[in-house]
């Protein structure tokens, strides 16, 4: 980001509806408008409380909105966006912790915010996260609105996208492949034996296209017609409870082995399945998506699908990092791969 005091540009604040200029910054500070390009390049050169007063005047006239502090510090905010579908599914927040960590080590700050599902409100999130002038932006998944994408690749700076791969990312993706995961759990569901299946999904993009590779998958190597069921709801025990509930009903009877989009969604496939009487993996095959802490102590412990989430936070601060240090260098593209994790439910 360019100084504050030396393009024309930066003065063109708004509040009110009408134009804000650094003279009337100044103005209402009781300053000079010399003052104030003084104060914006460089703080040091004014006095504790002529800065004050500049800071306050930029507050109340909207000068430079929602960047002020990091302008009157320095050339950069120390604000890094990221933006997630939810906040409170463990999936796709479980590697923030390990991502904020590591950036706040060299003095970043994240803004966090939730935008659904939606790539019209995603659009809509990065303008507002853009206007805070970040210097670096985290997304999840690689699809978004051509707008979306137009609007990041102006603003010129970093952006991960993380939980996908692509070949021709933003800047930089670190993820896995969705459809070599359901492939490979297709695989593995006809090596051990199982002709009859269905996916479980809740309603992500990403989680579908996991189930139709398995389903494509497991049709090809000699399984039966696969019976896909997609929730409306995000991933949640009921939900998974009603999958499985919807599965009976339409077939009238045990579906075989079932792929779910999430460990949550193959937790609640397991409680339905017990209140059901069905035995597992005896009548009924049940595979997650996840790995979740809980996954391994269910009764009985859930196969699931494992992907590094803590490594994935990681990798991902690093590529961040190594793009905002000198030089801007570093990969584009990082597969962390995945591992399918075998236990009692299948």
């Amino acid at each position: 980001m360019s100084n504050m005091a030396d393009g024309s540009s930066r003065d063109q604040g708004r509040a009110g509806g009408s134009r804000v200029t650094m003279a009337a910054v100044g103005r209402m500070a009781g300053v000079s408008q010399v003052t104030v390009s003084r104060a914006l390049s460089d703080p040091s050169k004014v006095s504790p409380e002529t800065l004050r007063r500049i800071r306050e005047a930029i507050e109340a006239t909207g000068f430079v909105p929602n960047a002020v502090a990091g302008a009157l510090a320095s050339s950069r905010s120390r604000l890094i966006s990221a933006l997630v579908p939810s906040i409170t599914n463990i999936t796709y927040t479980s590697f923030i912790k390990e991502f904020t960590d590591r950036v706040r080590e060299h003095d970043y700050q994240v803004l966090l915010t939730e935008y659904g599902f939606d790539r019209e409100d995603e659009e809509t999130t990065i303008s507002r996260h853009l206007s805070r002038r970040p210097d670096a932006m985290l997304l999840t998944g690689i699809n978004h609105t051509a707008q979306s994408r137009r609007i990041l690749l102006g603003a010129g700076i970093p952006v991960v996208e993380i939980w996908e791969l692509t070949d021709s990312p933003i800047d930089i993706c670190v993820g896995f492949s969705h459809h070599g995961a359901g492939r490979e759990v297709a695989e593995f569901a006809i090596e051990a034996g199982y002709r009859q299946a269905a996916t479980v999904s809740a309603n992500d993009e990403r989680a579908l296209r996991r189930a139709a590779a398995f389903a494509e998958t497991f049709t090809r190597k000699g399984g039966t017609r696969v019976e896909a069921v997609r929730l409306p709801a995000q991933a949640s025990l009921a939900a998974g409870r009603a999958g499985l509930s919807e599965l009976v009903g339409r077939i009238g009877g045990s579906p075989g082995v079932v792929f779910c989009s999430s460990d949550l969604i193959a937790q609640g496939i397991l409680v339905e399945a017990r209140a059901r009487g069905y035995d597992v993996p005896g009548d009924i095959a049940v595979i997650g998506f996840g790995d979740q802490e809980f996954a391994a102590h269910l009764d009985p412990p859930l196969t699931t699908v494992r992907v590094d989430r803590s490594e994935m936070g990681s990798i991902a601060a690093g590529a961040m990092l190594d793009r905002l240090g000198p030089g801007g260098g570093g990969e584009t593209i990082y597969d962390l791969g995945f591992e399918v994790v075998r236990r009692a439910t299948a």
